[in-house]
């Protein structure tokens, strides 16, 4: 009698099941710290780290959205900006921080930015100076993420100052920042003509 198994792909897998299946705080800290001190002996300037660890983090945002895509075997795709810029902020968040971001914004002055608010990213949490360079690989990661859904964007890093009374979000055990990573995505015009005319049908 033959005895038959179900195997499991590793697609199918959760990325975090338990906190014992999580990278180790440590470990992620001593990688991204690799991976900085590589692309900062290559550059002459803060714009040019910036550069490279956007890239970097480019390629990672077109694979975590092909992961996600796939492990929710949803045939629909998000078509219209909030709902995209929604499922960044709340999946590809939970997927890679084990939470999802402090806060999504739409511009005041500008209708082509938005705006992504962590009040404790974890790439730079060990980062004394530059913070917003550090924050950089993350906005190559959403970038990733909108280009490879069809939502063409430049995203950027910046750190601003949390107001008092602000409420303050972070990771368990570290201490709290006075500031807070701020996303910012632009929307290319073509994206913004096209959400227009899905609203108007």
């Amino acid at each position: 009698m033959s005895r038959q198994t179900t195997s499991v792909s590793i697609l199918d897998k959760q990325i975090i099941k338990a906190r014992t299946d999580q990278v180790s705080l440590s470990a992620f800290a001593y990688l991204y710290s690799e991976l900085v001190q590589y692309h900062q002996s290559r550059v002459s300037s803060i714009s040019e780290l910036e550069q490279r660890l956007s890239r970097s983090g480019y390629g990672v945002g077109f694979k975590v959205l092909e992961l996600l895509a796939y492990r929710s075997r949803e045939t629909k795709r998000e078509t219209r900006i909030m709902s995209i810029l929604q499922f960044v902020s709340s999946a590809v968040w939970k997927s890679l921080f084990g939470k999802p971001a402090d806060s999504l914004e739409r511009s005041i002055d500008h209708a082509d930015e938005y705006m992504i608010f962590d009040y404790n990213p974890i790439t730079s949490n060990f980062v004394s100076v530059h913070q917003s360079s550090a924050d950089a690989y993350i906005s190559g990661i959403i970038a990733g993420v909108l280009e490879g859904a069809g939502f063409s964007a430049r995203v950027s890093a910046h750190t601003v100052q949390v107001e008092e009374g602000e409420a303050k979000n972070g990771f368990v055990g570290l201490p709290s920042r006075k500031d807070k990573a701020v996303f910012l995505v632009k929307f290319a015009e073509k994206v913004l003509v096209r959400d227009a005319s899905l609203a108007n049908r």
